[in-house]
């Protein structure tokens, strides 16, 4: 005898498993969330491990901080690399960085946020 499905579920279609949060915009929405701008700031001054995102952020969730921000028009790609962890098991860790894309978005962006606050 199958199994009915919940109700809450029935309506999820599992058919469209493209990743949203690669196409990145022409412009940086922008963003006034301090995770957010905490995050961007530190990213500006070099890469940043999954774990240092979320104590720079202050939440525990850096992945989805970071496709919160790749929905706001950054591409803020997440290299593995190769380590071994405490128990001497190969790993790869996360480590974000902005491209040269991002940091153009972001400097116009913070141009024009500048701008506005002084007007």
């Amino acid at each position: 005898m199958k199994k009915a499905q919940l109700p809450v579920f029935a309506e999820l279609d599992l058919g469209d498993t493209e990743d949203c949060t690669a196409k990145a915009a022409d412009k940086f929405a922008g963003t006034d969330n301090p995770r957010h701008l905490r995050v961007i700031i530190s990213a500006l001054v070099r890469s940043r491990k999954r774990e240092e995102i979320d104590r720079i952020a202050g939440a525990s969730n850096g992945p989805e901080l970071i496709a919160e921000l790749r929905r706001r028009g950054l591409q803020f790609p997440c290299d593995r690399v190769l380590a071994i962890d405490r128990d001497g098991y190969p790993i790869r860790f996360g480590v974000y960085h902005l491209t040269d894309a991002d940091r153009r978005k972001l400097t116009a962006w913070l141009r024009l946020r500048d701008a506005r606050g002084k007007a």
